[in-house]
């Protein structure tokens, strides 16, 4: 089964963006532009990670966070774009245990934390090329 990511981002460039390098390393990404379309997708499946924007047009990112993960208790939350210097994302607790990925970073560093972040939840491009060595060796 492919590693699936639940992206939060309201702006469109982002979410392209973000999307754009993650599918590209294998990850299944469902992206939602508010609140109300993360919680549709929570309907329909249940992702290996919440990946939520810091800043989002109706809602800070991390209340947004803590209302999506009632819904999946113990599923991996990271907050994108958060600056490691605001004075609300100083404490974990503050943060209830989210992990931070502050701007700037580029597509292989997102991709990284990610992996780092799902060990054991390869994206699917990985357990392709798995399968192609392991035919090779057969």
């Amino acid at each position: 089964m492919i590693a699936t990511i639940l992206l939060l981002a309201s702006e469109p460039a982002i979410r392209k963006v973000i999307s754009g390098a993650l599918e590209s390393a294998g990850y299944l990404v469902l992206s939602a532009e508010d609140l109300s379309s993360a919680m549709d997708w929570l309907k329909r499946c249940t992702p290996d990670l919440l990946m939520v924007r810091h800043y989002l047009e109706d809602t800070p990112g991390h209340d947004a966070a803590i209302y999506l993960r009632a819904s999946l208790p113990g599923i991996p939350v990271l907050l994108v774009g958060g600056i490691p210097d605001d004075p609300g994302l100083t404490t974990r607790e503050t943060f209830h245990g989210f992990q931070i990925f502050p701007k700037p970073f580029t597509a292989a560093e997102l991709v990284g934390k990610v992996r780092e972040m799902l060990p054991g939840k390869l994206p699917d491009n990985h357990r392709r090329e798995g399968s192609r060595h392991q035919r090779a060796e057969e």
